[in-house]
């Protein structure tokens, strides 16, 4: 074998995610690992590796960084097919084989040997759970900031906020990830006026989380929309949110600050807050 010298001193660590599948499980596994070290990663995805032919070119590019940086990548492995994660696994990387690492012990306490089927965790089409996701990504954009009054009542939860707090994305997220029915409405200058919460809210109380956050984030956030609007206006934004959480206070809403959050974490405390037993499968 020819020596590997580096041509160039990288500033991040490869990281390749291989899949034969989408790779989501693997990135998804991998992220929460990486982000336990103060280091940066380049990440590359390699997903749809379900022949030795695509196996054989997927560790040919794992090889092709090392000789490039001079430092093994790392590699966050979901092949299911032993073959093909031997080729892979031979390359030149550290590899994290992320379903032999469960499925032997499992076998072992099961006493059941795994179908090592391709793909098998996103073969949903046909499932009662995807149907349901589905229909609830339809629900939360037919009901994405108060666009609709309609079938409230099928809602898993209403989020409420001033305008840019994170509920478009945190409805979105409750959707794909749990099939959650979310609508949401933002809470503008004339509810707080009116000192009231939407008209077509307070029949579903029981239903309403509220999200809210620092005026100084979403000044920051509006005026990347629409900069040196009043609607941007640090001034705008200390009112609105004191009026938002005010409101909340006062309809004892419960909420939280999307401020330092991440949109799983704010959907996780939705679920728990709301105590809704629907789950992705």
């Amino acid at each position: 074998m020819p020596d590997r010298a580096p041509l160039v001193s990288p500033t991040a660590r490869t990281v390749f995610f291989v899949s034969d599948g989408t790779g989501i499980t693997a990135e998804t596994f991998g992220h929460a690992v990486l982000t336990q070290f103060d280091l940066r990663f380049m990440q590359v995805r390699l997903p749809f590796i379900d022949t030795l032919d695509k196996a054989y070119e997927a560790a040919q590019k794992i090889n092709d960084v090392f000789d490039k940086e001079g430092k093994r990548p790392i590699v966050f492995s979901t092949l299911v097919k032993v073959e093909l994660s031997n080729v892979v696994r031979q390359s030149e990387c550290m590899y994290m084989d992320l379903i032999q690492t469960f499925v032997g012990p499992l076998e072992q306490e099961l006493e059941v040997k795994s179908t090592h089927t391709i793909g098998r965790s996103h073969n949903i089409v046909d499932s009662e759970a995807y149907k349901n996701r589905i229909e609830a990504i339809n629900f939360s954009l037919v009901h994405d900031d108060g666009q609709s009054h309609k079938n409230l009542s099928t809602a898993d939860v209403i989020l409420v906020g001033v305008s840019r707090c994170g509920k478009t994305p945190t409805s979105l997220y409750l959707a794909m990830q749990y099939g959650i029915k979310a609508a949401n409405y933002p809470l503008i200058p004339e509810d707080f006026e009116r000192d009231k919460l939407p008209s077509a809210l307070p029949p579903y109380k029981n239903k309403i989380f509220g999200l809210s956050i620092s005026p100084e984030r979403l000044s920051e956030v509006r005026n990347a929309r629409i900069p040196g609007s009043k609607y941007a206006a640090i001034e705008n934004c200390r009112y609105e949110v004191n009026e938002a959480e005010k409101m909340m206070k006062r309809e004892g809403i419960r909420w939280l600050s999307s401020t330092i959050k991440s949109i799983e974490e704010i959907s996780t405390t939705i679920l728990q807050e709301m105590k809704t037993d629907k789950r992705l499968y």
